[in-house]
């Protein structure tokens, strides 16, 4: 390499490049851009281990045809935003699978209902101790549909450990109007609710497939907002499948839970019965899509017209089920 001494007076006209950018070097301890640009035509320069200057032959960057390919996606995890993973629905399909088709047998009538794609809420009856009406209306509209459907339900179950993570994992969110509307409306992908709540959950067999009230009218409000329809589902055979005989106060305020059930299960199996289902006969019907003739995106809606789309969709529900079950000729065969 070609050594140039430094005087005040810096690098003489006419000399080397390779020299003048070593004296660069020496006298400031680094050459800007604009200087290396000038100095060197054709050469690189790269500073090696001891702050000397070697030489690397340029090489021409070719011209790119057409558009860049995006790099593949480095994140080794596939929890969405929601804190879904589809690793862990697929692990539950397979779990959940023989269940589905040979325990409880599940029929559906009018899945074509629910639309291929697009954002639309589900609401469904609900019931039982552990409900398996959730379980069942996720898995057919996956494996048969192969669309996702996010499960809304009380927050609660994301105050129990490690419950509330494989929850949130299986495709569990908690109900928000917020997170309900960027499901729909910014995601357009599908919702499933429960109008009824924990009234219908903690309910005694006694009043099995009689609906309570639809709150007031939010998942109404919701579809409105989100400008997506409605699609009601009538579910016959969860309420068999875990019959809650009665309720015990005492347990639930020792547990600090909502409700504590004593199940038919549960007198008849032990400390087994909360995790064991009759294999009840489970029947489906999608109901034909509710929609509103309303603007999106209102900050309110008509509180009464809310009300009464809301009854109006419970008394379609429950009439729904009143036919199932009188076609119904066994809890176990259907």
């Amino acid at each position: 390499m070609t050594e140039v001494s430094t005087d005040p007076g810096g690098p003489q006209p006419g000399a080397d490049p390779r020299a003048v950018t070593n004296a660069l070097l020496h006298e400031s301890g680094r050459a800007s851009a604009e200087q290396m640009s000038e100095l060197l035509d054709e050469d690189a320069v790269a500073l090696d281990e001891v702050g000397t200057v070697s030489y690397l032959p340029v090489v021409a960057r070719p011209e790119l045809d057409g558009e860049i390919e995006p790099l593949e996606d480095p994140r080794r995890s596939d929890v969405d935003g929601w804190g879904r993973s589809e690793h862990m629905r697929s692990l539950v399909r397979r779990l959940y699978d023989p269940l589905y088709r040979h325990w409880f047998r599940v029929e559906w009538e009018g899945l074509d209902k629910i639309p291929t794609e697009g954002g639309a809420l589900l609401i469904a009856n609900h019931a039982g101790a552990i409900p398996a009406d959730a379980p069942a209306i996720m898995h057919g509209i996956e494996t048969e549909l192969g669309r996702t459907v996010y499960g809304l339900a009380d927050t609660f179950f994301r105050t129990l450990p490690g419950v509330g993570t494989m929850w949130s994992r299986a495709g569990g969110v908690p109900a928000h109007p917020d997170n309900a509307y960027r499901i729909l409306h910014d995601e357009q992908q599908l919702a499933l609710v429960f109008p009824e709540g924990t009234k219908a959950t903690s309910k005694t067999y006694t009043d099995r497939y009689r609906l309570r009230r639809f709150g007031r009218g939010g998942f109404v409000e919701i579809a409105m907002r989100a400008g997506v329809p409605v699609i009601p589902i009538a579910v016959v055979g969860a309420e068999e499948a875990m019959p809650i005989v009665f309720r015990s106060t005492l347990m639930a305020k020792a547990l600090n839970l909502p409700y504590f059930p004593i199940t038919a299960n549960s007198l008849l199996l032990g400390p087994l019965g909360y995790v064991t289902y009759f294999p009840a006969k489970f029947k489906l019907r999608v109901l034909d899509p509710i929609t509103f003739d309303v603007e999106p995106n209102l900050e309110r809606y008509s509180r009464s017209r809310l009300m009464d789309e809301a009854e109006r969709v419970r008394s379609l529900l429950q009439d729904a089920l009143h036919d199932m079950l009188r076609e119904r000729r066994s809890v176990w065969f259907g």
